[in-house]
């Protein structure tokens, strides 16, 4: 079962298990009134429910057994103000549907976020003894670590998997609006006006553009994801980037660069309300990632935007049609 799966990370993951021949899919999302049921077709799957209905349908399904739950539905807005509304879902719900993996024997991964490590003053280890000491800078980041924290608590870390995913762009993640990757608001700045803004930096020490984020290409966190989900013998919060921290410059000639045009960036004003709540450095800690086994090498920035560009990007805005990556 895979919730969020007409999702960003979510769709990405159903191809990957379609590619390794799982069908047998339950999926779980909320389609709505927009684009966002697009992202399920060329997918195999068995059923399809909502959120709403997730627990009452899970009642005689438990009776048959779900192997796994791979939990990534939530609402990843950063400036999201509706604080009971992320309480409810994204710890309140993740708990539940927890309580229940577990009870019916069912391997639980699920999406923390690396949002949860605040201004990252404190570092970006995931080690069980760091993650009670961590800040977030917003409710979303807070919401996240809520559940992390009583997993924690409750021990659970010995049979549960949470992945604190870092900045993850990639196919598919076109309805997600403002908060898509910058790598995708930047093509679309740079297709439509040949420039790019990027926010001013209002910290000292660090230039404009200058700020460092851990980029990982979608493919990539969802190899994570999957490691974990056939490989059961290794649990806990882990981590989910490359350990590479880069700049948004370097984000921005690499956009300019897969698009085959000369860079033209320039700086704006930050919004007054992501100051303070904006975070100048990122990078994963990926030593309890090695230790569990995972051994892949991860793409380049520049390798990531190039493939998401070039074969995603540029292939939809085509007016001979879209290419269906991952179907």
């Amino acid at each position: 079962m895979v919730t969020g799966a007409a999702g960003f990370i979510g769709r990405n993951t159903v191809a990957e298990l379609n590619r390794r021949g799982l069908t047998d899919l339950v999926l779980v999302d909320d389609l709505g009134h927009d684009e966002k049921w697009q992202n399920l077709r060329g997918l195999k799957y068995e059923d399809l429910v909502r959120p709403s209905e997730l627990m009452a349908w899970l009642g005689p399904v438990g009776l048959r057994g779900v192997d796994a739950v791979v939990h990534l539905g939530a609402c990843s807005s950063t400036t999201e103000a509706d604080a009971d509304y992320l309480l409810e879902n994204n710890y309140r719900f993740t708990r539940r549907l927890c309580e229940w993996a577990l009870a019916n024997h069912s391997r639980f991964v699920y999406a923390s976020s690396a949002a949860t490590y605040g201004d990252g003053n404190l570092g970006y280890s995931d080690e069980d003894t760091a993650t009670a000491r961590l800040v977030p800078l917003n409710m979303y980041g807070y919401s996240k670590h809520m559940f992390d924290l009583w997993a924690l608590k409750s021990g659970l870390f010995d049979r549960v998997v949470g992945l604190k995913f870092f900045n993850v762009f990639g196919p598919f993640e076109d309805h997600k609006g403002d908060m898509r990757s910058g790598v995708a608001k930047a093509y679309e700045q740079i297709a439509g006006t040949g420039s790019l803004s990027l926010f001013k930096s209002y910290r000292d020490g660090i230039a404009d553009g200058e700020q460092h984020r851990d980029f990982i290409y979608v493919q990539d966190a969802v190899d994570v994801l999957v490691h974990f989900l056939m490989t059961r013998e290794r649990s806990g919060l882990i981590n989910c980037g490359t350990g590479v921290a880069r700049t948004w410059l370097d984000l921005g000639t690499a956009v300019f660069a897969a698009m085959d045009r000369p860079a033209n960036i320039r700086f704006v004003e930050m919004p007054s309300v992501l100051q303070g709540k904006y975070q100048y450095f990122t990078q994963a800690d990926t030593t309890k990632l090695r230790e569990a086994g995972y051994e892949a090498e991860f793409l380049t920035l520049e390798q990531g935007v190039e493939r998401y560009v070039r074969d995603y990007l540029v292939p939809r805005d085509d007016p001979r049609g879209p290419t269906q990556v991952g179907s």
